[in-house]
């Protein structure tokens, strides 16, 4: 269609025939791959139109532009209302290194490929796979989570980066959820946490569908979602009807007004809309609608009933003249403040840049320190505390905290300008999550998203209690830093609720993650060099409670072997050994004592350090 052919059409009837193109993709996607979930895109297809059209601050030419609005998209299995809106909006592929691509991140080819193998467009969004997606999502609860880190990021940017006429980060995160994340323990601790914070740029979107795989809501979930959430102390705004698109607009605007604390949008919608048989059932949920269904469905929007992939003309038009024209114009305002920016604060857009660049300053690792040999030694939880507030006075993005457990992980940064990250005061380095250890997990993975370098810590025992969200940053390849600490029974006198066991081999069982436990202290320096040139992996460093000797590197090999991941520490004089002793951790100077025995009794021995 070309211009003059557009204007013909009312922006109502732009409005609804861009809906109904969403819809139709995702069922048309579904059917065709005879797998999927054409529910959610269907009943959501408004409420997502209407944000990205009218709302997100979103340039789809560069899907990386530091403060763009984030899409999070926490019901996962929708994956197709994603993919149609990047393909419909235009967004531009990136590479690994954050480089444009000359190419569209989704195209309409892409979405015939659905949930195919090597398919940009695979059954739940994947990060790094397909541009323009903000967080691997699909296992429930985990992208809300991520959402509440990304907000803490950016105001925790605007506290320290921006200046007077210079406001850099303003950014805002909406997050789409369904009634799984509602349900979902994390989803909870997150939503508690982030109201908590008062966080004013973050916005879910409920969709209040009453249906879930099995069958009605009710049959499980029957809590007033809205009062919940007013409790945790939410702006909560109501939308009856997800067909209704000034009444979204007044919900999107109410968050916008909203400046005090973060915001819950419930919006009341059918899954499966416009399916006469299967809509409002859970039919509509997990499985293709149907050939027969399709069409009906489409006769129900108006549509051609036996097009398929159809994108009528002046669609992508349409989105062009919408988010594109407002995101590019705001990006190159953007990116003109930066360049004044970057000429009064050199040393402050530097920082920026590095964070962008995945790069650590330089002499970051200038004043690591060198623990002397010592028989009674040092915790190695309390060397890597040491060690920690070293690294991030020279790392300014280096911040993280604890699940109410940083006096034992020693995650605390003691140094002067450290400070608290706080309701109204989102500057400080010290993060405090609170027992939650599945939420903390979850926002740290929001925070790599948003390029800082985030860690937290809490006792080994209890990284169960955050595993789904250390996969999901494994799959990702963030580096995200765990401080584990109390790693083995020398953790004391709390016994066996608290002492782990089988952590070790399962966390090492990660793919993707790099698992450290060091055995002294001058091992524990090592580590963090490792851990922080860790570009895109997850990283857990495994510290233990009690004291462990730090052992003499004059008569024992050099630390600087835990780089190597494992390492010969002390070795037979000639000849190969007899017996090769292996550990890690404070199981090490037991090694070395039983190597210096089997040595005086003429045994010739070898000790391995295994960090990783």
């Amino acid at each position: 269609m070309v211009a003059s052919e557009q204007t013909l059409l009312t922006s109502k009837q732009l409005d609804t025939l861009s809906v109904n193109t969403i819809r139709t993709l995702a069922m048309d996607a579904v059917q065709q791959a005879n797998s999927g979930h054409p529910g959610a895109p269907m009943a959501l297809a408004p409420v997502a139109y209407c944000l990205w059209q009218q709302f997100l601050r979103y340039d789809p030419q560069d899907p990386l532009w530091p403060n763009r609005d984030r899409f999070v998209l926490s019901n996962g299995h929708a994956s197709m209302l994603l993919y149609a809106l990047l393909y419909l909006a235009g967004v531009r592929a990136v590479n690994s290194k954050y480089e444009q691509r000359d190419e569209f991140a989704v195209t309409l080819d892409d979405i015939k490929k659905f949930r195919q193998i090597n398919s940009k467009t695979p059954g739940h969004p994947e990060y790094r796979l397909t541009s323009g997606i903000e967080t691997t999502t699909g296992p429930l609860g985990q992208g809300v989570g991520n959402s509440v880190g990304m907000a803490m990021a950016g105001m925790w940017l605007a506290a320290n980066y921006n200046r007077p006429g210079f406001e850099l980060f303003d950014y805002n995160v909406y997050a789409m959820c369904g009634d799984g994340d509602m349900m979902e323990g994390v989803a909870s601790e997150a939503a508690s946490l982030a109201g908590h914070l008062k966080l004013p740029n973050l916005c879910w979107i409920y969709d209040n569908n009453h249906v879930t795989l099995d069958g009605p809501a009710e049959w499980s979930f029957s809590e007033d979602v809205g009062l919940r959430f007013q409790g945790y102390g939410w702006n909560v705004t109501h939308v009856t009807d997800a067909n209704h698109l000034e009444m979204l607009s007044d919900a999107y605007r109410n968050f916008l007004r909203t400046k005090d604390r973060p915001t819950l949008i419930i919006v009341d919608s059918h899954i499966g809309y416009g399916a006469p048989h299967k809509q409002d059932t859970s039919a509509a949920h997990g499985e293709p609608l149907g050939e027969e269904e399709v069409k009906l469905a489409k006769k129900f929007y108006g549509w051609p009933e036996d097009a398929k992939f159809l994108v009528p003309g002046g669609v992508r038009e349409h989105f062009r003249e919408g988010i594109g024209k407002r995101g590019s114009e705001l990006h190159q305002q953007w990116v003109r403040r930066f360049d004044e920016y970057g000429t009064k604060y050199p040393d402050l857009a530097d920082q920026l840049n590095r964070m962008q660049r995945h790069e650590l300053p330089d002499g970051w690792d200038k004043n690591l320190p060198t623990f002397p040999a010592d028989a009674k030694g040092i915790a190695t939880r309390e060397s890597s505390g040491k060690v920690l507030n070293m690294v991030a006075q020279n790392v300014p993005w280096l911040i993280g905290g604890s699940a109410d457990l940083a006096t034992s992980n020693k995650t605390t940064l003691k140094f002067e300008g450290a400070g608290d990250f706080q309701a109204g005061d989102y500057g400080g380095r010290n993060l405090h999550f609170g027992v939650r250890e599945h939420g903390m997990g979850a926002a740290l993975s929001g925070m790599a998203l948003s390029l800082l370098r985030p860690f937290g810590g809490t006792f080994f025992n209890f990284s169960d209690y955050m595993r789904p969200a250390i996969r999901l940053a494994s799959i990702m390849e963030l580096p995200v830093i765990y401080v584990f600490t109390h790693d083995s029974i020398g953790l004391g006198e709390d016994g066996p609720t608290h002492q782990p066991v089988e952590q070790l081999p399962s966390l090492r069982a990660v793919p993707g993650l790099v698992l450290l436990r060091p055995a002294d202290a001058n091992e524990v320096v090592e580590a963090w060099r490792v851990i922080m040139r860790l570009r895109e992996q997850p990283a857990a460093l495994v510290l233990t409670r009690q004291n462990v000797p730090t052992l003499d590197r004059s008569k024992y090999a050099s630390a600087s072997g835990v780089a190597k991941g494992a390492y010969i520490l002390a070795d037979t004089s000639d000849g190969l050994p007899q017996v090769i002793l292996m550990g890690s951790g404070s199981e090490i100077s037991l090694c070395v004592d039983a190597y210096e025995q089997l040595k005086s009794e003429g045994i010739k021995a070898r000790v391995v350090s295994m960090p990783s």
